[in-house]
């Protein structure tokens, strides 16, 4: 339980109303009942507030033109109502349960480095010379291969499997299921066609304040490494291929598939099952809408859609114009029917250019 006025400060919010209130947890805005919290993120969402029976809200700051909200509960206005809710909500959740200490069942290889205060679970597999920062929890089933470097705080959800020499920063979290390092898919086909298998020496690196959701697979790089950016989100089911870079705060999301050695800058965008070819460059706040197969370099803040992707607004109009082919052929059969009604009911032939000459 905290108080409205302590749930203000922890999110540095202005208090209207009642601040001694006492607020049990979160709740959405058509959820939330007496006791509980909840956000308006719009202003332009106000009539849903008629039927909301939370205690208290957090609301937009409003301009001094602004009509006040009608609502009696007490309010707690931020700059970003999203942003302090999911601050709240922490508060209010319990940290997943997880044993402290190593389960007797753990499997931990030779000469790792295992601080004190880590969580490793049941049948986690540990290679040699792992490197555990602070604080790392490593669920049931989690296999870690030789020399792999994981930071402090880091979050592995049930029957992860990192492959060697794999590099996962801090803060990190990665979902059930999901495989880090494989190799990439990387063959020579030879002149009767058939294919053999490249070795991939490379690594993956997952930088800082990664989350991974579940059965994502990040390849490792052919040589040098792959690269997930700090604070880049990544949806389940995603494919990132061999020597691919994902730049910061980028957001990749389901089924989405990055084929080898492409590049995505800082801020970019990719929709559930976009698919992008290899050795593209990909510029920074670029967005990819869903199901766009990306075949060509994008510049930097450009929004494409489609297949093969083009201009956003563009692919808009084909859209618009595909909606009406069906009206479109049975007219150009109509035309085709009368052009060839016109031609049957005149037969003389047009005179040819040296007739026409003769004229003269």
């Amino acid at each position: 339980m905290a108080t409205v006025r302590e749930l203000a400060a922890l999110v540095n919010g202005e208090l209207e109303g009642d601040g001694d209130l006492e607020i049990s947890g979160l709740n959405a805005l058509d959820l939330a009942k007496a006791g509980e919290i909840s956000w308006l993120a719009d202003l332009r969402l106000t009539k849903k507030l008629a039927a909301c029976q939370a205690s208290a809200l957090l609301v937009p700051r409003l301009p001094p033109d602004t009509t006040e909200l009608p609502v009696t509960a007490a309010l707690i206005r931020v700059l970003n109502p999203g942003l302090a809710a999911i601050k709240i909500q922490r508060f209010f959740l319990p940290e997943p349960f997880m044993a402290a200490g190593i389960h007797p069942t753990a499997i931990l290889g030779a000469e790792c480095l295992i601080p004190a205060e880590v969580k490793i679970g049941a049948q986690a597999v540990l290679g040699a010379r792992v490197r555990l920062g602070a604080q790392v929890s490593l669920a049931p089933g989690v296999v870690v291969g030789d020399d792999v470097v994981i930071g402090n705080e880091v979050v592995i959800h049930p029957n992860v499997t990192i492959y060697p020499k794999s590099i996962i920063g801090d803060r990190v979290i990665i979902h059930s299921g999901s495989v880090i390092g494989a190799d990439g898919f990387g063959y020579v086909i030879d002149e009767t066609g058939r294919p053999h298998k490249r070795p991939h020496q490379g690594i993956v690196r997952v930088e800082d304040d990664v989350e991974i959701g579940a059965n994502v697979c990040i390849d490792r790089a052919t040589f040098g490494e792959t690269r997930i950016g700090r604070g880049s989100k990544i949806d389940n089911l995603v494919q990132v291929g061999h020597n691919v870079v994902v730049g910061e705060s980028s957001l990749l999301v389901a089924q989405a598939g990055i084929a080898g050695s492409t590049s995505l800058g800082r801020r970019v965008l990719i929709g559930g099952q976009a698919a992008l070819a290899g050795h593209l460059e990909i510029g920074d706040g670029a967005r990819i809408a869903g199901k766009s197969g990306v075949r060509s370099n994008q510049k930097a803040g450009a929004v494409v859609a489609g297949y093969p992707a083009i201009e956003h607004k563009k692919w808009l109009r084909v859209c618009a114009v595909q909606v009406n082919l069906p009206e479109m052929s049975r007219q150009l059969r109509e035309l085709r029917r009368q052009v060839a009604a016109l031609a049957a009911n005149n037969r003389q032939d047009p005179p040819t250019s040296k007739e026409l000459e003769k004229d003269e």
